[in-house]
């Protein structure tokens, strides 16, 4: 009589899912500052609690989701998603990951082209889904057109506050000037490390080689604090108003 022998099958060892999340806030204010830390700590627990996933990092940018231009955390995320190593994305919205909707559209084609799930929580949709592109983009279109109309409102009301002169009175910090009475007022200290600035600047040092010299002459920042940001320092450069600080014989603004 023939022998027969059992052979085991082996046990199919389930593939965990490798899952990424993106987080964005628009300033650096506190409140937005704890919001961005309490989205973080939401993913990364959500993420490490699920036993069938892997955790592929949390993303985040502080700025702007009008462009991807300076995103690095949404650029790190989708670089490591097109070498294969992220399988599905966690995100708060649709707006969380841009404005733009011909660039939200790109990213999301992109992804499912290799077969990466983008989820939006607030309107529960999924990217790889063919049939939800259209909702998608639609949502997408409504949430730039409501950033537009932010944006002018704002600067309709800037546009008038110039009309009237009213224009520096509800800041407290500006550099190189102060408003005393309403009346807008050079503070000669402060005006010369504006002066300083642009002139480094066009003498073609960066904003870090700027920065550096700033904090090696001990010259604080207008809050009086003595790190300087590369950040304040470009917006320094940007400020029409700073540009106003009499210094060159030609407009500061056809040199930037």
């Amino acid at each position: 009589m023939k022998k027969v022998r059992y052979i085991l099958a082996k046990p199919i060892e389930l593939k965990k899912i490798r899952v990424a999340a993106y987080c964005r806030v628009s300033t650096s204010t506190p409140v937005q500052m704890r919001s961005l830390k309490t989205q973080i700590e939401s993913y990364t627990n959500m993420i490490e609690n699920c036993p069938d996933w892997i955790s592929s990092g949390v993303f985040y940018d502080i700025g702007s989701g009008l462009r991807r231009t300076g995103r690095t955390g949404l650029n790190a995320l989708l670089r490591k998603a097109e070498v294969g190593k992220v399988d599905y994305i966690l995100t708060k919205s649709i707006s969380r990951v841009s404005r733009d909707t011909l660039e939200l559209l790109k990213i999301i084609r992109t992804l499912r082209e290799r077969g990466i799930n983008m989820y939006f929580e607030n309107e529960n949709l999924d990217s790889i889904k063919q049939d939800k592109e259209f909702e998608i983009t639609l949502r997408s279109m409504l949430t730039q057109d409501e950033s537009r109309n932010i944006s002018e409102n704002i600067q309709w009301g800037f546009q008038r506050k110039f009309e009237k002169g009213n224009i520096f009175t509800k800041y407290k910090n500006f550099m190189g000037y102060t408003c005393i009475d309403g009346e807008i007022v050079i503070v000669s200290e402060q005006a010369e490390v504006v002066r300083k600035i642009f002139e480094l600047y066009l003498q073609g040092k960066t904003f870090g080689q700027i920065k550096r010299y700033l904090e090696s002459m001990n010259i604080k920042t207008v809050t009086g604090n003595e790190q300087w940001g590369t950040t304040t320092i470009q917006k320094c450069l940007k400020t029409k108003n700073i540009k106003g600080i009499p210094y060159f014989k030609r407009p500061i603004q056809k040199i930037l």
